[in-house]
């Protein structure tokens, strides 16, 4: 069997929300929320933070996790994650979880690992769910992904993909099987891929939408995505952290 770990990227800097990682509910903080939903992954034989930051080493110490200090000049998550791959050595399979995301449904990590081992043509797997209504279709800030055959990433863009030439239509958002997807920011690398990725310079394409996931298109590595039905939003503003507090306080 495949050795599979889990390791979490966390940024201290954040441009929309500051120090995101670090607001606090009900006494955890939004790092600890990922770090335990992570934990409860079924497939995974490990986790670990890799933080840029000694505040975030102080919180992950404080809740008991286990966290690796990584470089603050890395460009991207995967970078990070590169750094924390040549540090273990003995797994085969990384998963990337975003450590913004405390309310991430396990069974989705689960589900991206094993996409990556039941498809041995791929280098990368991760995950996206239908687009079913015009605004987020239309929305730059949802990326959406163009799935081929057997899962098989075409390509990622923040730009309403495919274009439909005879005209958009309630039918193009409830066709089955679904015509668009929202790519949801949750991967699984293999060890080799990592090793390439950490040595390639940015795309050209990645560089135009600002997709790191472009980078390996252009080089014509190869995606493949787990399709589920939802997930839950990470936390990029105050209003997100705000709904996130408040469906918490509603499960209490």
């Amino acid at each position: 069997m495949n050795r599979i770990h889990i390791v979490i990227p966390a940024r201290l800097a954040s441009t929309r929300l500051p120090e995101k990682l670090l607001l606090r509910m009900a006494g955890k903080s939004v790092l600890q929320y990922t770090y335990e939903a992570a934990c409860k992954s079924t497939i995974s034989q490990g986790v670990t933070i890799a933080v840029d930051d000694e505040k975030l080493a102080k919180e992950v110490s404080g809740f008991g996790g286990h966290c690796v200090m990584t470089s603050p000049a890395c460009q991207s998550g995967t970078d990070r994650l590169a750094e924390v791959a040549a540090q273990l050595l003995d797994v085969e399979i990384f998963v990337n979880v975003q450590g913004d995301e405390p309310e991430i449904d396990p069974r989705s990590i689960d589900l991206v690992a094993n996409a990556l081992v039941d498809n041995p043509w791929a280098d990368i797997a991760t995950a996206a769910r239908p687009i079913r209504d015009l605004e987020t279709l239309q929305n730059p800030n949802c990326v959406k992904a163009v799935i081929g055959e057997g899962g098989r990433a075409l390509y990622f863009s923040r730009a309403a993909v495919p274009f439909v030439r005879d005209g958009m239509n309630v039918d193009n958002l409830a066709s089955e099987p679904p015509l668009f997807w929202h790519h949801l920011g949750l991967y699984a690398y293999r060890r080799s891929f990592l090793q390439w990725f950490a040595n390639q310079p940015l795309g050209r394409l990645e560089q135009t939408e600002k997709l790191e996931q472009l980078r390996a298109l252009e080089h014509g590595r190869q995606i493949v995505v787990a399709r589920i039905e939802a997930a839950p939003a990470g936390i990029d503003t105050q209003a997100d952290f705000d709904a996130f507090a408040s469906r918490l306080r509603s499960h209490v």
